[in-house]
């Protein structure tokens, strides 16, 4: 393929690279003569293993050149890959300057150029949030070219996920390939250019394609702070932080692994609460600030109030809760997050009702009810074994259980408004359907 790559930065100067590595015809653009000179002559513009002979290799077989001209490249290419910087503003926010300007440059040279050639896709690989590709750079290339996106041209979304050091096998032995594709016909262009690659490929929506770097550098960073946190802490009791941690990433199962990382409700039970608070107060003790553990809990309350909102921004007073336990299929209600919301619920007032198929008052024993009778004390009058009996007595039905009765008596389309703190199996059906709101997705 004809492909021009708009940006000869790191992402952009080894996509460049690499994509003439694969046997594609590439142009590189910069506004920096000095960059497009040292591509032409050979050279890598930036400091990266193997780049440079991989540089040298393609611009020699004839498979990149550079220019400053971006009507050129767009001109004599069939697709182009935009990797210009999007870098922080003073306050924070990202900086979309370069992405206009270049969406502007490109829809005009798409414009001149008509239908010659076949049609032309736009696939931006520079990170951005979610809502930027279609809603600020396609109406920015609609006008420019005059025509509609997936139809007079394509568009798409190709994150890239390229560490600096190690950027060139990463292009050619990456952890995914991820396609946010406006039209399936663009996504199939961009899958074109990938392929014979090995790792999975993902094909998306564009908004999905932008969130899904931010959710990798977002967790890189989260596990590189927590470990050293974790480090501190180890180093101020006198233990060996690199054993704890060869022990922590040997577990498999719960640690390096897909637990715990879908978004539900907020976590509770006998370990975790308590363990994180102990953890911090000793790190307190030892003059060891953990920002990142010390705020564990507070975005834990922060989640469980998000829920209480949702049900207080319907407006209505009778409240019906399916589960109580902090974990489903057990009856454990120490620091259950869903009791905690039960009781917010009674102190405001709600008429509420409950139901939990493991939870029996008179069965109650222990911790389990001494921790009840101290935090809802009411619970005899809110509690019933009957779905039935909850359905008829709510306006809301708040879901904290994927039981299968009570997944298979909930309402569809009668106007009941469910909460779904668990994201229940048909909840992408249910999205569509009046009165239906989930938690976090």
């Amino acid at each position: 393929m004809r492909i021009s790559v708009l940006g000869l930065g790191y992402v952009g100067c080894v996509s460049a690279a690499c994509l003439a590595g694969l046997g594609h015809e590439v142009i590189g653009v910069d506004v920096n003569q000095v960059k497009v000179d040292l591509v032409n002559d050979g050279k890598a513009p930036v400091v990266e293993e193997r780049i440079g002979e991989l540089i040298a290799e393609v611009v020699a077989a004839g498979a990149l050149r550079a220019t400053v001209d971006v009507r050129e490249a767009v001109m004599a290419s069939d697709v182009s890959l935009v990797c210009v910087g999007t870098p922080s503003e003073p306050n924070g926010s990202l900086c979309t300057t370069y992405l206009e300007r270049v969406a502007e440059q490109i829809g005009a040279a798409l414009a001149e150029r008509g239908g010659r050639g076949g049609r032309h896709t736009v696939v931006f690989r520079s990170t951005m949030l979610p809502g930027t590709c279609l809603n600020l750079l396609v109406p920015i290339l609609e006008k420019h070219t005059g025509g509609t996106a997936g139809v007079d041209f394509g568009v798409a979304v190709n994150p890239e996920f390229l560490r600096e050091g190690t950027s060139v096998r990463d292009f050619f032995d990456p952890p995914k390939t991820v396609i946010g594709e406006l039209d399936a016909a663009s996504g199939d262009v961009v899958a074109a250019l990938y392929d014979g690659l090995p790792g999975e490929v993902f094909r998306v929506p564009v908004p999905t394609a932008e969130a899904i770097k931010y959710a990798d550098n977002a967790f890189h960073g989260l596990k590189i702070g927590f470990a050293n946190e974790l480090g501190a802490v180890c180093r101020a009791l006198g233990v060996d932080s690199h054993q704890v941690v060869d022990v922590f990433l040997a577990d498999r199962k719960l640690n390096i692994s897909p637990a715990y990382l879908r978004p539900g409700f907020a976590f509770g039970g006998s370990c975790l609460p308590k363990d994180l608070r102990s953890l911090v107060h000793a790190a307190r003790q030892a003059d060891v600030a953990v920002p990142i553990l010390s705020h564990v809990l507070p975005s834990n309350a922060e989640h469980l109030g998000r829920a209480l909102e949702l049900i207080e921004r319907t407006g209505k007073r009778r409240v019906g809760l399916f589960g109580l336990s902090f974990k489903p299929g057990t009856d454990d209600l120490r620091e259950s997050p869903l009791v905690e919301l039960a009781e917010r619920l009674f102190g405001k007032g709600y008429e509420l009702r409950i139901h939990d198929p493991n939870v029996n008052l008179s069965r109650l024993l222990g911790a389990n009810r001494e921790y009840i009778e101290t935090r809802l004390p009411h619970l005899a009058q809110l509690l019933t074994d009957s779905v039935d009996e909850v359905l008829d007595h709510a306006e809301v039905c708040v879901v904290g259980t994927a039981d299968p009765a009570v997944l298979a008596a909930l309402p569809h389309g009668d106007g009941t408004v469910i909460v779904d703190l668990v994201h229940l199996p048909d909840a992408e059906a249910r999205r569509t359907e009046p009165g239906y709101v989930g938690l976090a997705w």
